[in-house]
Parts: C-alpha cells; structure tokens; sequence
C-alpha cells in the first residue's frame, strides 16, 4: 500500500466528542474507509481544530478521494509520502 498525507480544512474546526457518540462517528469513517480499501493511520490536528494532517495507506489518490466523499469529509491536498527515520543511520 502506498501512504498519503491528506490535508484538511474544517472552517468550523473539527470537534469530535469524547464519548460513545465521537467513537461511533470515528468508526462509521473507518468503515466508510474500508469500502475503498483505504486504512486511516492518524491525524495531527491543528490548535484552532481547523486543520488536519491525516496519514492514509490505500491504493490510489482517487480512493482516498472515493473514502473521503463516502464520510462527507473535505479534501485540499493529498500527497504520497515515505517515511524518514532519522534512527535509521545511527
């Protein structure tokens, strides 16, 4: 699989509660996800809640958008990426 880093702007901010209410809404996207053979890995969030950077694997750009649009959720930037340990060359 290959993994993107999706960015997200939520103009509202983003607020998920932390309760049965926020855990059921996080896995109705996963599910949603799952339908495009796309694995959300996690996300960074920024102070104001009105950005995200979301980690992915799936298959293609184009399924991310599919998953995206499944779970109504917003897309500005999708970009392949490759993880760079800096342990790696110790």
């Amino acid at each position: 699989m290959t993994r993107y880093l999706v960015e997200r702007t939520f103009p509202d901010g983003l607020a998920i509660p932390v309760n049965d209410r926020g855990a059921a809404g996080l896995l109705k996207v996963v599910d949603g996800n799952a339908v495009h053979g796309v694995s959300w890995v996690h996300s960074y969030v920024s102070p104001d809640h009105k950005t995200t950077y979301c980690i992915y694997d799936g298959p293609s750009p184009e399924a991310i958008r599919k998953a995206a649009e499944t779970n109504g959720m917003p897309v500005d930037n999708i970009t392949e990426v490759h993880v760079l340990d800096p342990y790696f060359y110790h």
